[in-house]
């Protein structure tokens, strides 16, 4: 490794190391789903921005008196357009914070971090992973978490789909 790069097979491909380096333990359980909580309130209030903006938009497009009529025939329960735009928002806020620095904020204050096996942050792809496989895992009532207390190396299904892992990060709460 030499400063930020690693060099294999003679090609130099520019990869960012994560700060602090090292080998580290793999997150528990509980300090998973302590980050996860915090998280979620910060996604729920996005989505609730979101949201209002949506709602916003779509009564300068249609109306406010069109806009009230179609709500309350109940026209507008489980609007797929909104229904995809608050999970692609909900990815967008997971994915910038894990391709960035492999922290989201719930995960800088538990001290855990997503990251490659060499302490690289993770990519764009692998971040798309880990959200779909964990949306997947909640649905199968959090197996794919509970999985982490089985797994020799405490990685959950959506760690190994990805081919990434959740560190304690050292110094950090």
């Amino acid at each position: 490794m030499n400063g930020g790069f690693i060099v294999t097979d003679s090609v130099t491909t520019p990869r960012h190391v994560l700060r602090p380096q090292g080998d580290f333990q793999p997150a528990s359980l509980p300090r998973r789903l302590a980050a996860i909580s915090y998280d979620i309130l910060l996604c729920l209030a996005l989505q609730m921005i979101t949201t209002f903006l949506y709602k916003l938009i779509s009564m300068m497009i249609v109306g406010e008196a069109r806009l009230r009529e179609l709500s309350e025939s109940g026209s507008l329960d489980g609007d797929p357009l909104l229904s995809c735009l608050l999970l692609l928002v909900t990815f967008a806020f997971f994915a910038r914070f894990w391709t960035r620095g492999g922290q989201t904020l719930g995960m800088q204050a538990w001290g855990i971090r997503v990251q490659n096996a060499d302490g690289t942050r993770i990519s764009l792809t692998q971040a798309l992973l880990r959200f779909a496989v964990a949306v997947a895992s909640w649905l199968c009532f959090g197996l794919g978490f509970i999985w982490s207390l089985f797994d020799t190396d405490r990685r959950t299904w959506h760690d190994r789909y990805s081919r990434s892992r959740l560190v304690r990060v050292p110094g950090q709460r």
